[in-house]
């Protein structure tokens, strides 16, 4: 709890001092001061003066101590000052450990401060001590900042700080703080050097960070300001409260989110409940603990302990309810009102409870003693229980020592679920039919009444036997006024027919009319009613008495002297009309006694008897219950009785006497009790009787009498009013009032014990009837907000039961409103002071506004008639029925990809514009579309799921909803998202179908991560595979299609990698396999390397990973391992542990369109075959099985390496006359040539099964291939049939294992497939796809294309593609050359440059032109690229240079040393000589001839062989003297790019058919050139490929960046000044007039001829329009002036005749071959020439068209230019 604070701060104005609990003085003076240690002397750094006065001398002593453990020596300067001085400087001499005062004497002359200092010296150096005398100041020291600890808004927290007085004057201080800080004291003295702690509260009404500066003012006079800041942080409380036991059944806590529920308590008890109060906040938060108001008459059951608390910051208060029923059956509710501090949260917590008390029974209502004689006494039964687990006191009202009846436990307690059995004893003293009828008193419980019943018989009188059946009769005849009369009265009525006896044997009065309304019946009373309301104790009584007595209680008072006690005269009165006897019950022990004991009264008569009280000792209680029995006379005997039905039980008549003999100096006996009484009596309605009981017991060890005195409040019945409680029993009495209104009333019931003023307890209980009152919410105004038309709007009411009664209610609409207006529940029962909020339904059926009024009646629950009759409110309802719609803030909404079984969330946010709330219900149609069977997809679940298809959108507002997407295909997923509003007759789907509307639609693509490889190279050993047949080797085309494809289940069990398997060969869940072939090499060679490009080609994230067999096995213990293991599984364990296989990177990720290069590698360092599962996969996709495998075999070895034992060709159709020739590859992955040979007689053999027709057909049946290259057999298939042929072939390898490959070929009828759809499917599988950025460490340049594809060519056609070659590196020039495999690629490819250079980051661009010839073939072949560093080269050419030198004088030259004078032996040679190296001699060991100098070491061919790596390496170490020699330099190692070139060559008359659309693309060349000029142009290019190696253009080319720039504006301004010179212009132009010579077109016309037809002869007639350039414009052709000489002369000469020949003579030479070849070959050079300028920048292909306006020009210059021949 916090302390408690004062509302106001003292006042700054008046200055205190603080209390001494806050101060504590400071030894300031005597605290260490700071000291320094300087060269083993400790002095103080400082010496101050303080208080120090003008004309007096003060000295202070400074001390200097030897701390080192030598003697130290040193000597001092005076101060400066004169101020400041000392004795005279002298040496000090300081002994280990010896300290020596030196004093200083300070001598002010005014009133300001001193500052001087003192030198000392020491051999090490100097120091000083400052000398500081100051003025005395006042000065405070607190901290700069204090930061309070956090709290909450409309709480307080407090911290505390001190304040120091550090001056040498007494301090005066006033603090300034703005709000909503505070400083407790705020005004302050503090003496010098003292210290007081000063308190900060900060109490915030608003959560927010405070920094505020708190502003100090010291003086009085001339103040001074100082600041420090406080700081701290607000924050709201937040208070849950939280019920911890289960909430009642059937409660209905509605608003109430809390209901405490105690259930049913017993009477009387106390039970305790908790309920925590939790603190969700961060701070501190108080709460009050508040009951609801009531009314002032209220009896509070419900209490708790704590009205004020403070919970913890994230804990929890427990709060301790507790419930103390008073009325049994009651329902009690009450609430509590938790309440923070500023009242920002308020939590109400209702509590309920109802009060059980104990369930007392009799188990028979009556005792019957039957017939016993005089003197004799019999003793019955009587069982009662209590049924309740509450105990329950009962008394028996009934005096047992002056009584005929008896029991033996009259009173007691009943614990709960028990039964008593009591002992009746009947002992009658007279012979008369005696009855009683005994209640039986139960606290807490209303009263049971029992009869008690029996016969006495004399010798003399015998009375008739009284039975059950007599006492119901009686009752019978007493409802019917017949008892007043005697029997033999009614006897003779009944005799004469006066009366009639009934079916049960009761008298009744004949019926005046038959159908007369039926006799009266007896019905039992109300047990309080009727123990009441007997005639006794009040004025009223359910049947008039038959027999009264007078007073029925009465105290004698004090009796002394014992023997002067005066007789009590009792009247007995007869009220019937027969003759009575009454008798008096004898107890021979009692002080009381009536006299006489036996009497007579006649009919309406009253006698006289005297009670006599015969007391027989001093002080001391007596009280007693006098018994007497009246009955007709005539019942003395049974013969006087002629019928039974007339027999009337004796009336029990009985006097409470009480009386004391205490004389007047004694004190009356203290009585020691317990009273338990209500202090209100229960809820009843006005003008209705109430009853209560009250307990009181009796703890003491001598009686107690009591008597109340109903005179003092007659308000109040009380019965019983007097009696006596004997030692340990109890007394209960029941008392009863009649409120009359809705006034509280009080009553005061004074209760005298022992008959002493002294002990009289005062009793006070409050009563008021309760009224029907209703409390409506608001007024009785319930206001609905707008609600759409045809839905429903629920609102919660709040009615409450402001009495302490139950009541039940009923709401009454009018009719024609019960469609608009519900409520629910509509009828009920409020227990008392019970709030219930009830649920009204507005459902609007039209737009417009309702005013509508409902009724509620209410009433008491009881039955009772008495009760008043109801009452009824009305409420007022105010509602508008509206009209609204729903859109989607986005239309449209577009999830873009997501991986299929993925999940992807995403939200709509539906927007709500109008007035009112719209209750919603959403559909969702789906439609997939793509390459799918809509029947397949039309049963697919819904991939979409809505957090809610449901819910209610408040007016102007919006709602967000989740929105999950699930697609489980590769396919595009269109959603609608459709709703309608939720009406009481659309709850579902189905109903709203047609009122639903559009809301938006989303959209999403099921996709898989795909990956592709987009290209792959080799190195290392496997540098001489083709690409193509490396795309072959590693299956990527299948790799690719298995990529694409979609998984299985079973591929996406582990959907990324995981360690999953316990073996060292895990399972496969993928049914996908694939070969990974390395090729071969031999052992020793360097690894292969194969460079792979893995692209993501789809439009999400891709991780993959290439997972070993060991990466996919768990780590386990090793005694969990197995430890024998499979062959297979040893060969695994052998290539893994030395990591004969390896993946760089092994996993990775790529984004969509990114590519990364991942490098697989084979070390070749044992033979034999390895292989290796490795596993490709692909998260969330595919996972492919890839089987490496790689062949090492022995040097020397002859070894073809076979990648498959089949072979397939290119499908040919079946007719075809000229088959193409197919190649089929045999890889020498040896270090040896290979020779091979094929055995073709099951070839022969198809040939003669196909009537001598030779569909397979080898042209290389034999062959040698060099290592590590690839050899091409050349075959042509041509089929027969429209099947598939097979044949296998042995291939013999000479020195070498063999192999059977199977060759197959399809031949297909061309009428069913075409065959432009076979050459695409041919031509595309030899297109290997890529990225033209696929390199290998130490690649320099790069291809633009790595495949390139010329499609299908007619022979004698030329086709001609670019490609470009780019130098990679930022500072280094390389060189290139082309090499064209075998002669046959030679006479087809061309390329052009063949070498030349490329400078530093730059490309240049090659043309690959392709001329067909010959027989068509089907060919793929690989152009090799060989890229130097020309650096590299330069420095191979200066080494080789060197060592030609070296070599030619070691030739003639020769060493001898000192060390090899004496000896005899021979030098030895080296071991090793290449057959280019030079043979050196052995020196002899006398030679004259010596060097001044060593010569370098021989020169010698020592090529260093390749190591693999392994075990392969140790040999070098074995090397312990290795011979030294020059080598011979190697050039450096070419860096290889690979070109492929695909295509297909076809007859022209075969092209032409099957590609008659292409045909006109195509330039069919004919070969009319001579073989001299087609030599000459392929020397001139060989020249010209010649002039670019050399090493003068080379070094031209290698210029700097410097150098050519001055060579470019050289050139440039050159350039510049031609163009703008006219006379150049116009000398252009008459060149341009000039003739052409033509020289090789001089032919004689009859060759011309000849040759026109011989070429027309071939060409097809189709084809022969074709062959002219230029087509026919107006009838005629466009002809060219040509000129067949330079002499202008003789044209001149030409007549008209020789004009005509000359046209004729134009017209042939337009059609030779030659004409045609020339301006193709002039087009060709000028596309190319184009190309190269744009890439190298000197044209930008996709600039605008430049237009030079020309000056306008007369209309008669135009018209006069307009007749111009065209033929110019």
């Amino acid at each position: 709890m916090l302390s408690q604070v004062q509302d106001k701060p003292p006042n700054s104005a008046s200055f205190q001092k603080p209390s001494s609990d806050c101060v504590r003085k400071l030894s300031a003076r005597k605290a260490k001061k700071k000291k320094a240690v300087f060269w083993g002397i400790e002095v103080a750094e400082t010496l101050r003066w303080h208080g120090w006065e003008l004309g007096k001398e003060m000295i202070k002593h400074l001390i200097l101590k030897n701390v080192h453990e030598k003697t130290q020596k040193l000597s001092y300067r005076c101060p400066s000052t004169q101020f400041f001085f000392t004795v005279f400087p002298q040496p000090i001499t300081l002994s280990p450990g010896i300290s020596l005062s030196l004093p200083i004497v300070f001598r002010p002359t005014e009133k300001r401060e001193y500052e001087d200092s003192i030198c000392f010296k020491k051999a090490e150096g100097e120091f000083s001590v400052t000398l500081h005398a100051t003025l005395p100041r006042i000065c405070l020291s607190f901290p700069a900042a204090v930061q309070l600890p956090t709290c909450a808004v409309h709480n307080v927290t407090e911290t505390t700080f001190p304040v120091r007085n550090v001056g040498d004057l007494a301090a005066v201080f006033t603090w300034e703080t703005p709000s909503p800080f505070n400083i407790i004291p705020g005004s302050c003295i503090l003496d010098p050097g003292a210290e007081c702690m000063v308190k900060v509260l900060f109490q915030p009404k608003v959560a927010m960070i405070y920094n505020v500066t708190a502003t100090c003012w010291l003086g009085v006079e001339e103040k001074k300001k100082r600041t420090m800041q406080l700081k701290a942080l607000s924050k709201y409380p937040y208070l849950q409260v939280r019920v911890m036991e289960e909430k009642c059944e059937g409660a209905r806590p509605r608003k109430f989110q809390d209901v405490l529920c105690f259930g049913s308590v017993p009477v009387g008890t106390t039970v305790e409940k908790c309920v925590e109060i939790f603190n969700l906040s961060v701070v501190d938060a108080s709460c009050r603990i508040e009951r609801a108001k009531h009314p002032l008459l209220r009896d509070h059951v419900f209490s708790c302990d704590v009205s004020k608390a403070v919970v913890p910051a994230n804990g929890k208060l427990v709060l301790h309810i507790q419930f103390q029923p008073q009325t049994v059956g009651k329902h009690s509710t009450d609430y509590f009102t938790i309440t923070s501090a500023g009242r920002l949260l308020q939590a109400d917590l209702k509590v309920v409870g109802s009060c059980k008390g104990p369930l007392v029974f009799l188990h028979k209502n009556s005792v019957d003693f039957g017939c016993i004689n005089l003197g004799e006494s019999l003793m019955q039964t009587l069982k009662i229980s209590n049924s309740s687990d509450v105990p329950a006191y009962y008394q028996f009202d009934i005096d047992g020592r002056g009584s005929v009846f008896s029991l033996d436990r009259p009173c007691g307690v009943l614990e709960g679920t028990t039964t008593l059995v009591l002992k009746v004893t009947f002992g009658p003293t007279h012979p008369i039919s005696y009855h009683r009828r005994v209640v039986c008193l139960v606290h807490h419980q209303e009263p049971m009444f029992v009869d008690f019943f029996g016969t006495c018989h004399s010798d003399t009188a015998k009375p008739a036997i009284l039975q059950a059946k007599h006492l119901s009769w009686y009752r019978t005849n007493m409802v019917r006024e017949l008892t007043f009369y005697p029997p033999d009265i009614l006897y003779a009525m009944l005799k004469d027919e006066k009366l009639q006896m009934d079916e049960k044997g009761a008298l009744m009065l004949p019926p005046k009319i038959p159908q007369d309304k039926r006799p009266k019946e007896y019905c039992e009373a109300n047990s309080m009613t009727e123990y009441f309301y007997n005639g006794v104790s009040s004025d009223l009584a359910l049947f008039p008495p038959h027999v009264s007595v007078s007073p029925m209680e009465y105290d004698f008072g004090c009796c002394v002297p014992l023997h002067k006690v005066e007789p009590l005269p009792l009247c007995v009165t007869n009220h019937t009309k027969g003759k009575i006897t009454v008798a008096w019950t004898l107890n021979h022990g009692s002080a009381f006694r009536v006299s006489p004991e036996i009497w007579d009264i006649p009919p309406l008569k009253s006698s006289a008897f005297r009670v006599l009280f015969q007391p027989t000792q001093l002080n001391s209680l007596y009280a007693a219950e006098l018994e007497g029995f009246a009955f007709y006379k005539v019942q003395t005997h049974y013969n006087n009785i002629e019928e039974h039905a007339t027999i009337c039980p004796s009336w029990c008549l009985t006097v409470r006497l009480r009386a004391h003999t205490y004389e007047a100096e004694r004190e009356h006996f203290l009585p020691q009790y317990v009273l338990d009484v209500p202090k209100t009596f229960p809820p009843v309605a006005p003008d209705i009787d109430t009853y209560c009981s009250m307990l009181l017991l009796n703890t003491g060890t001598t009686p107690i009498t009591f008597s109340v005195n109903q005179a003092a409040c007659p308000s109040v019945l009380v019965k019983p009013c007097s009696g006596h409680i004997t030692p340990g029993d109890h007394q209960i009495f029941f008392l009863s009032t009649h409120p009359l209104n809705t006034v509280s009333q009080q009553h005061v019931l004074p209760l005298q014990l022992n008959s002493w003023p002294g002990y009289t307890k005062v009793i006070t209980l409050q009563s008021r009837g309760e009224s029907l009152l209703l409390l409506l919410e608001g007024d009785g105004n319930l206001y609905f907000k707008p609600v759409y038309v045809g839905s429903s709007y629920t609102q919660l009411y709040t009615i409450k039961n402001c009495t302490r009664l139950p009541m039940n209610f009923t709401w009454k609409i009018h009719q024609s409103d019960s469609k608009i207006l519900s409520v629910s529940p509509a009828t009920g029962i409020l227990q008392p002071y019970e709030a219930m909020a009830q649920e009204w339904t507005f459902t609007p059926d039209k737009e417009t506004k309702y005013l509508l009024h409902a009724k509620v009646f209410v009433r008491r629950k009881s039955p009772d008639p008495m009760f008043p009759k109801g009452v009824h409110y009305v409420l007022r309802i105010v509602g508008e029925g509206v009209l609204g719609i729903i859109r989607a803030q986005k239309e449209h909404l577009d999830l873009g990809n997501i991986i299929v079984g993925d999940l992807q969330s995403c939200s709509i946010v539906l927007l709500n514009d109008g007035t009112c709330s719209l209750k919603y219900i959403l559909s969702v149609e789906q439609l997939i579309t793509g390459p799918c069977d809509p029947e397949d997809v039309h049963s697919d679940p819904l991939a979409l799921e809505l957090e809610h298809s449901r819910g209610t959108i408040p007016a102007r507002s919006k709602a967000l909803i989740r929105v999950t997407v699930k697609p489980a295909r590769r396919l595009h997923y269109t959603w609608s998202i459709k709703y309608a509003i939720y009406t009481p007759t659309a709850t579902d789907l189905a109903s709203t179908e047609e009122e639903q509307q559009p809301l938006c639609c989303i959209e999403a693509t099921g996709v898989y991560p795909t990956l592709c490889i987009t290209d792959a190279c080799s190195a290392g050993s496997a540098r001489g595979i083709s690409k193509l047949h490396l795309w072959r080797l590693f299956s990527l085309d299948a790799l690719n299609e298995y990529l694409e494809q979609d998984p299985t289940p079973s591929q996406l069990t582990y959907r990324v990698p995981t360690r999953h398997s316990t073996c060292l060969i895990p399972p496969v869940y993928t049914p996908l396999l694939l070969d990974f072939n390395f090729g071969a090499a031999p052992i020793g060679s360097e690894p292969a390397l194969v460079m792979l490009q893995l692209a993501n080609k789809g439009v999400v994230l891709v991780e993959w990973a290439f997972l070993f067999p060991s990466d996919q096995k768990i780590d386990m213990e090793h005694w969990a391992e197995d430890v024998e293991f499979s062959p297979q599984e040893l060969h695994q364990m052998r290539i893994q542990d030395n990591q004969l296989f390896s993946v760089s990177p092994k996993s990775g990720k790529l984004l969509p369109g990114q590519e990364e290069l991942v490098q697989l590698s084979h070390r070749h360092d044992f033979i034999g075959t390895d292989h290796l599962p490795v596993l490709l996969k692909v998260s969330y996709g595919q996972e492919i099985l890839l089987n490496f495998s790689s062949v090492t075999v022995e040097q020397n070895q002859q070894y073809i390496h076979f990648a498959s034992t089949t072979h397939l060709f290119t499908p040919i159709a079946i007719g075809t006359s000229n088959p193409p020739t197919q190649i089929y590859e045999l890889y020498n992955g040896g270090s040896v040539p290979v020779k091979f040979e094929l055995q073709l007689d099951n070839v022969v053999s198809i040939k003669e099964e196909n009537f001598r027709h030779s569909v397979f057909v080898c042209l290389t049946p034999r062959g040698e291939i060099p290592p590590g290259t690839t050899g091409l057999v050349e075959w042509i298939f041509s089929p027969l049939e429209a099947r598939t042929y097979s044949v296998d072939v042995p291939i013999y390898i000479l020195g070498g294992e063999s192999a059977l490959i199977t060759f197959q070929g399809v031949g297909y009828d061309p009428n069913i497939v075409e065959e432009t759809a076979t050459s695409r499917e041919v031509l595309s599988r030899s297109v290997c796809p890529g990225s033209m950025e696929l390199t290998v460490p130490g690649q320099a340049a790069t291809l633009s294309h790595h495949r390139i594809c010329f499609g299908n060519i007619p022979n004698c056609a030329k086709a001609s593609r670019l490609v470009f070659l780019n130098n990679i590196l930022e500072s280094k020039t390389i060189a290139f050359i082309w090499w064209i495999s075998t002669c046959k690629d030679k006479r087809v490819l061309q390329i052009a440059p063949e070498s030349g250079v490329v400078q530093a980051g730059e490309s240049i661009p090659c043309f690959i032109t392709v001329q067909c010839s010959g027989s068509p073939s089907i060919w793929s072949t690989d152009l090799v690229c060989e890229v130097y560093i020309q650096e590299s080269l330069f420095q191979y050419e200066r080494e080789l240079q060197e060592w030609e030198k070296e070599k030619e004088r070691q030739a003639v030259e020769f060493t001898i040393t000192e060390k090899d004078l004496g000896t005899k032996k021979k030098q030895k040679s080296p071991a090793r000589r290449s057959s280019d190296s030079a043979e050196t001699e052995n020196i002899p060991e006398s030679s004259a001839m010596i060097r001044k100098y060593k010569t370098l070491p021989p020169i010698k061919n020592h090529p260093t062989p390749n190591l693999p790596a392994g075990h392969l390496q140790r040999r070098l170490l074995m090397d312990k003297e290795p011979t030294w020699v020059w080598v011979k330099p190697q050039p450096p190692k070419p860096i290889l790019l690979q070109l492929g070139v695909t295509g297909r060559s076809y007859y022209v008359e075969d092209f032409f058919s099957n590609f008659p659309s292409e045909f006109p693309k195509y330039f069919l060349s004919r070969p009319s050139i001579d073989l001299g000029l087609e030599s000459s142009y392929v020397d001139e290019s060989r020249v010209r490929d010649r002039m670019d190696m050399d090493p003068r253009r080379l070094s031209l080319a290698a210029a700097s960046k410097q150098e050519m720039q001055i060579v470019t504006d050289i050139l440039g301004g050159v350039i510049r000044d031609v163009l703008e010179d006219t006379q150049f212009h116009e000398a252009v132009k008459r060149c341009l007039d000039d003739p052409i010579p033509y020289f090789s077109q001089f032919q004689c016309a009859e060759s011309a001829e000849l040759q026109d037809r011989r070429q027309r002869s071939t060409v097809p007639s189709g084809v022969s329009a074709l062959t002219d350039l230029y087509p026919e414009k107006g009838g005629e052709r466009k002809e060219m002036r040509q000129e067949t000489s330079p002499n202008t002369d003789l044209l001149e000469s030409w007549d008209i005749s020789s004009y005509e020949q000359l046209r004729e003579k134009k017209k042939m030479l337009r059609r030779q071959p030659a004409f045609g070849n020339l301006v193709d070959e002039v087009l060709e050079d000028t596309l190319q020439n184009i190309l190269m300028e744009a890439s190298s920048g000197e044209l930008v292909l996709t600039a605008r068209a430049r237009v030079t306006p020309l000056p306008r020009r007369h209309s008669q210059s135009v018209t006069s230019r307009a007749p111009a021949p065209s033929g110019s």
